[in-house]
């Protein structure tokens, strides 16, 4: 049974844990707004590449780029978002668990043969992938990035990844992570970057009015140089995403914390109460009995 001291400070010590989950949830909170608003930024700029290119594919003219051919798929890459810090509930095994069933069918599409090459971006990821690597599967955690890595950083990763499928190194990449939707909503995604999926531009280009542009030197050498910007802004948003999904889901698992220890708390109190009111009863119930022996 429980001392009125042991109880005592295992309160404080809850009350504690309790103060400090709330902390975190702030802290957490803020910077997932911080990075709601960076998408937001984002946004003017990657609605301009879109519009450069939905008015060269009103041309209806024939383009050709490296960045959008499709190929026998032999060797794929595969960067997957995580976390460098812990403390956000079940993130890095969601986003593990769905990259497990990827693997899984690239080798039931490609077949067994196929070499994957995993890029990991946070250290929780890169720890979890490094389990898995062996055989025609091997992770490679490239020096500098990781969640935090500037505008500068994510713009020569992407261009290696861009130089390693136009040499050949590379089939297909591909973007797995968690896509950012509220703080309560994060969808687990996997997005093809290269090749440039052609019908999903022509798809998502709106009608465009060409009666006032006059393309120099010929859309098709537009298009090939507003194509990268296309592929950079498209990572740079999934980086986005990555960090604002990271914190809302430690938001929502600092309340989780914060909730049960208010829960246990309450228990406590409740308890160390109890046991103090049946001291007292105790101690009152010897003064009586005293004063009757005498």
């Amino acid at each position: 049974m429980s001392t009125l001291r042991e109880l005592k400070g295992r309160i404080g010590s809850v009350a504690s844990t309790g103060k400090i989950t709330s902390a975190m949830k702030m802290i957490s909170s803020a910077k997932m707004h911080k990075a709601e608003q960076g998408l937001k930024k984002l946004l003017p700029y990657r609605s301009l590449v879109q519009s450069v290119i939905s008015h060269l594919l009103a041309t209806d003219g024939e383009f050709t780029s490296p960045l959008i051919e499709e190929r026998d798929v032999r060797r794929v890459g595969v960067v997957v978002l995580g976390s460098d810090d812990g403390l956000c509930g079940a993130y890095n095994i969601n986003i593990f668990k769905h990259l497990l069933g990827i693997i899984a069918a690239y080798k039931q599409q490609y077949g067994e043969n196929v070499d994957i090459e995993i890029y990991p971006v946070g250290k929780k990821i890169a720890r979890a992938s490094q389990k898995i690597a062996g055989g025609r599967l091997s992770v490679k955690v490239v020096e500098g990035i990781n969640t935090r890595s500037t505008t500068e950083q994510i713009s020569l990763f992407t261009e290696q990844l861009k130089q390693g499928f136009e040499s050949g190194m590379l089939d297909k990449v591909d973007l797995v992570y968690m896509h950012f939707k509220s703080m309560s909503k994060q969808i687990l995604t996997c997005d093809q970057l290269l090749p440039v999926s052609y019908t999903a531009l022509v798809d998502g280009a709106a009608k465009a009015d060409n009666s006032a542009c006059l393309f120099e030197p010929s859309p098709n050498a537009i298009f090939n140089s507003v194509l990268p910007l296309h592929i950079k802004s498209t990572m740079q948003e999934v980086f986005v995403e990555n960090v604002a999904s990271e914190n809302a889901a430690r938001v929502m698992a600092m309340q989780s914390a914060s909730d049960n220890a208010n829960k246990l708390l309450e228990s406590l109190r409740l308890e160390y109460n109890k046991l103090r009111q049946q001291g007292i009863t105790t101690e009152l119930l010897d003064i009586l009995g005293g004063q009757v022996e005498k």
